[in-house]
């Protein structure tokens, strides 16, 4: 069957299989056309017309003929789909299956029940149309014959919602029709009847705190978008339910922009480029208070105006927060439901991961997976971004506070941009130029900056003709000349100052502005509330960020009417502002101001009594606020709880490949664990932590992290110290790995020897020693031992999973088994080895399995001096690590392309991998990439070059105890030598590589003696 949605999103499907036929704009508006116009055959002539209005007839006719035969082969038989020589025509079918006949249908259905007074009748078709009218026909196109179906669907589905709710109200349904009140309302947000029906149905149920806060919402709409207030029978709803008379709302609204006209222009500059298919980030910067937000504030209702999808999302200081929380706020906004509604299963499933449909997130224990599962955050981004940019119609996405972003939604951003730099789509941000705000948010804008992708816009503060219009603007009255420069002189054209100095001076009820700085400005406005306002102010800003109504009745001491006022007292003195969600400060320092009229044991109290509440509101999913709770419970001095919740936080995060941010709570845990009495319940505590941090560490920062090698060495430790075996075991492989990648190869022996003698004989953990174990052996120069040790680690693992490193055992053991193998001159079995190591990774189908394998495999034909070979291997493993963002792996690709390249380019390329490698702390291997290198500069004729590079790659060899491969440094150093001092290092080679048993080495060795050591291998 044939699905075509036109409602909100616009695409063609097959819902059997759930493939998208076609996204064209122009044939879903084709199709939308002929079914607004059902049974109605529809003159080509005229159809051409309304399409292409700036064409000739014949040009048109001609647009239409190609519109229509991309339609057909669609559609491929569809029968709904009439075509004749002179119309078109379109007539429902059993086999197609439209939202917008669909929706005409049901509502007939309904207008026809309510007529006999079919009650149930009525509640099944309207409620089908009202599921079907998933937004205005065809958003984000402007033809001039949509406007009168776009603006008759969107009419008949408020009547509807009115009926619907009218019906349920009356059956005493009152959640019910609640539900669709609010749905009208989205529909129709500036108009006062669907809030006064709204308000009334949660009186009746008894929500006083809800109606209110409706109330809230339809006067900052109305303010907002019209610059009106709500008439006399909004007002006379809401005011039964106020303790008190509703009071003045303090000062103007002040909608009007005042100023900035410059930076509008530019605004709306990059806006028009995002929208015609330049995707685009603007970041908007300045002080605290000069104004950021409000301008894109305003750049987001022209936005909205002009029809395109607009989401907002704010970042917030502190510790609380979710991984790529503002992704998800964008996400779940009304802007961009549908989009992800409409995603494809396979897109659906990872967008779940950070919005899952039944509430459950990552399984306990995800972080320790963070390496095994780091191939996939690749697809968890391309979801997310198909999410974002599946509106169908310009976006733009506003962040808020990026000054606190986190790591992973920074990252996200950046792949977005750069996946898709045609989408019609603007990210536009505020940040802080203050000098102690996050330097990765910096230092990522600098990024962006240099790759082209970020425009910068300094805000700077009002000069005083403008401080004077925003304060004329407040206050509603004109101000003295001497009043202004007063004004300008104490705020120094700090909009947030200008605006918080004259509504103090309204909520003292003087003409006189306050003097002081800000911070008592903001001081004064909070000790002219009332008691209870202040109350509930200080609990709301020890929240930390935007906040719903029932966490703070259900955390306040104070009643439900009383925290309901106060909450209304605050919102009229414009000191928090309704939110999507809730309730926020007008700004983050007001927020600031009311947290430090609180005293600090009142602090512990209040954050104590959050953290209950929020256990209690969310008692059935508290995944969904665990940041807050550890966060929450911790300030609230209850430490142990905040440990349990940090633990899960994390474990979420590394749901959402968020291993930044697991990091950052593991080390919040930390923190309070440091503070605990010693002994060995903080032992045990420490350890659960450290374990659970290494394998987020270890994907954030590569197997050569110092914090990780610290992280695993007190594993060790205290592992030790509890007599916990396995621990010590797991931690022992651990270091073993970040040893050997940091070049440490003796320490990295000893440490896989501690973890062999401890091991039981025969079990996994055994054989992750045993390979651990080989690995090292191998590098010391002792291919044979290494082999057997391999051979041991291959037959203890068999059909295990992923170690925590990230690697499948039978992969990785067979895949390194070659370079043992053909040191010990076994070159068709180092070939095989190889070959069933990438054959093994190919059918388990994980990415980082086959990077690993590449990886040996392109050595493997470098070893065997099969440059044709090692150039394609790499070129796969180079276009697998960066498709996945794999290091380490993909700085190996670097060198071995550039090794296998026969021109000069290859030194460029080779070089880059080494500092790379080096950049990262990874010299494993090290004296190896030195000789490719060496030799590329021999080839290049650059011996002097070539010299030096085998000089340190020898000292390297020799400091980091890395000796497999340093008989074919000195071989090949000896190709510079004077003869005597060629046949004397050459012998030196000679004597290694006999006492490694590298069959390989020696016969290089001994081919090399012939010419006297004066003439190098081809």
């Amino acid at each position: 069957m044939v699905q075509v949605r036109v409602l909100g999103e616009q695409s063609v499907t097959d819902s059997a299989t759930g493939s998208i036929l076609t996204r064209s704009p122009r044939t879903v508006a084709l199709i939308a056309f002929l079914a607004t116009h059902a049974g109605s055959p529809q003159p080509r002539q005229r159809i051409a017309a309304q399409f292409w209005p700036d064409s000739s007839d014949a040009q048109a006719l001609t647009n239409l003929r190609r519109e229509l035969h991309h339609l057909r082969h669609a559609l491929g038989d569809e029968p709904a789909l009439v075509v004749t020589s002179r119309d078109l025509c379109w007539r429902d079918s059993v086999t197609s299956r439209v939202d917008v006949r669909t929706f005409e249908l049901e509502r007939a259905a309904a207008l026809a029940a309510a007529a006999k007074d079919d009650t149930d009748g009525v509640l099944t078709h309207a409620a089908a149309a009202i599921a079907e009218y998933q937004g205005e026909l065809l958003p984000g196109s402007y033809d001039e014959w949509l406007a009168e179906p776009r603006n008759a669907l969107e009419s008949q589905c408020v009547e509807l919602c009115d009926l619907v709710c009218t019906v349920r109200a009356r059956q005493g349904d009152l959640t019910g029709a609640v539900a669709v009140a609010r749905r009208r309302i989205a529909l129709r947000p500036l108009e006062e009847t669907g809030y006064r029906t709204l308000i009334r149905l949660q009186a009746e149920l008894g929500d006083r705190a809800g109606a209110v806060s409706t109330y809230h919402r339809c006067v900052s709409i109305l303010e907002r978008e019209l610059g009106i207030t709500p008439d006399r029978a909004t007002r006379a709803l809401v005011q039964p339910l106020l303790a008190a008379p509703e009071p003045e709302r303090s000062g103007q609204a002040g909608a009007a922009l005042v100023g900035r006209t410059t930076e509008i222009t530019e605004l709306a500059a990059a806006w028009r480029g995002a929208a015609a298919g330049r995707a685009g980030l603007v970041v908007v910067t300045g002080g605290a208070g000069v104004g950021k937000t409000r301008l894109l504030t305003e750049l987001a209702g022209g936005a909205r105006r002009q029809g395109a999808a607009v989401a907002t999302a704010h970042c917030f200081g502190t510790s609380g927060r979710l991984a790529l929380g503002p992704v998800a706020e964008w996400l779940r906004g009304p802007a961009l439901r549908p989009a992800v509604a409409d995603l494809d299963p396979i897109w659906r499933a990872e967008v779940d991961r950070l919005l899952p449909m039944d509430g459950n997130r990552a399984a306990p224990g995800a972080g320790a997976r963070a390496m095994v599962d780091a191939w996939q955050r690749h697809r968890f981004f391309e979801g997310l971004a198909r999410a974002l940019t599946g509106a169908g119609r310009p976006l733009l996405l506003v962040l808020d506070n990026m000054q606190w972003c986190d790591q992973e939604t920074l990252a996200f951003l950046a792949f977005c941009l750069g996946r898709a730099p045609r989408a019609r789509l603007l990210v536009a941000g505020t940040l802080r130029d203050d000098p102690d705000e996050d330097a990765e948010v910096v230092t990522w804008c600098r990024e962006m900056q240099a790759a082209g992708a970020l425009t910068e816009l300094t805000l700077r503060p009002l000069e005083t003709a403008d401080t004077a219009r925003l304060a004329e603007t407040i206050a509603g009255r004109p101000l003295e000349p001497a009043t202004v420069g007063l004004l300008q002189a104490t705020t120094g054209g700090f909009p947030l100052y200008v605006v918080e100095a004259v509504r103090a001076a309204a909520d003292l009820g003087h003409t006189q502005l306050p003097a002081g700085d800000l911070e008592s400005v903001l001081r004064t406005r909070f000790e002219h509330v009332s008691p209870s306002a202040r109350s509930v102010a200080g609990l709301a800003a020890a929240v930390g960020r935007d906040f719903p109504l029932d966490l703070l009745t259900e955390a306040s001491h104070l009643d439900t009417d009383a925290v309901v006022a106060a909450l209304d007292e605050l919102w009229q003195r414009r000191i928090v502002v309704e939110q999507p969600e809730g309730y926020d400060f007008s700004h983050d320092l007001l927020r600031d101001a009311a947290y430090a009229q609180v005293s600090p044991p009142q602090r512990w109290l209040l954050h104590r009594r959050l953290a209950q509440s929020l256990a209690l509101l969310h008692s059935d999913d508290t995944d969904v606020v665990a940041a807050q709770l550890a966060d929450q419970y911790a300030r609230g001095g209850r430490p142990d709880r905040a440990l349990t919740y940090y633990a899960r936080a994390a474990d979420i995060a590394s749901g959402t490949f968020a291993h930044g941010e697991a990091i950052r709570l593991h080390r919040a845990a930390l923190a309070i664990i440091a503070t605990q009495p010693d002994g060995t319940r903080r032992q045990r505590q420490e350890l659960t932590v450290l374990e659970a941090m290494a394998a987020p560490l270890n994907a954030r920062h590569g197997y050569a992290s110092p914090e990780l090698r610290r992280t695993l060495e007190r594993s060790i430790d205290l592992a030790t110290a509890l007599g916990r075996t396995d621990s010590i075991l797991a931690g022992l492989v651990g270091l073993w790995a970040s040893q050997f990648v940091q070049g440490a190869v003796a320490d990295a022996h000893r440490t896989a020897a501690r973890a062999l003698a401890m091991a039981v004989p025969d079990s996994e953990l055994s054989g992750s020693a045993h390979f651990a174990f080989g690995g090292a052996a191998l590098s010391l120069g002792r291919p044979a031992e290494g082999l057997r040790h391999f051979d041991l680690a291959a037959r203890q693992t068999a059909g295990a999973s992923s170690w925590t490193v990230g690697t499948r055992p039978d992969v990785h053991c067979r895949a390194w088994s070659a370079h043992a193998h053909w040191l010990l001159g076994h070159d068709d079995l180092a070939l095989t080895c190889s070959q069933e190591a990438l054959e093994l990774a190919r059918t388990i189908g994980h990415p980082y399995n086959l990077a690993v394998a590449l990886g040996y495999a392109a050595i493997t034909h470098q070893l065997r001096e099969d440059p044709a070979a090692v150039r394609e291997t790499a070129a796969e493993l180079r276009s697998l690590c960066e498709r996945h963002a794999f290091a380490y792996y993909r700085e190996w690709a670097l060198i071995l392309a550039g090794w296998s390249r026969s021109d000069g380019s290859g030194i460029a390329l080779a070089r880059e991998g080494i500092d790379r490698l080096k950049a990262q702390g990874a010299f494993a291997r090290m004296p190896y990439w030195l000789s490719l290198l060496a030799q590329l500069q021999d080839r290049d004729g650059r011996p002097g070059d070539a010299r030096a590079t085998l000089d340190a790659a020898v000292v390297a060899g020799q400091v980091r105890d890395e000796l497999w491969w340093l008989p074919e440094v000195l071989r090949l150093r000896s190709a510079h030598d004077e003869p005597g001092a060629a046949a004397e290092r050459l012998a030196v080679a000679t004597r290694l590589a006999r006492g490694h048993g590298s069959v390989a080495l020696l016969r290089r060795c001994e081919r090399m003696d012939r010419f006297d050591g004066t003439v190098p291998l081809p």
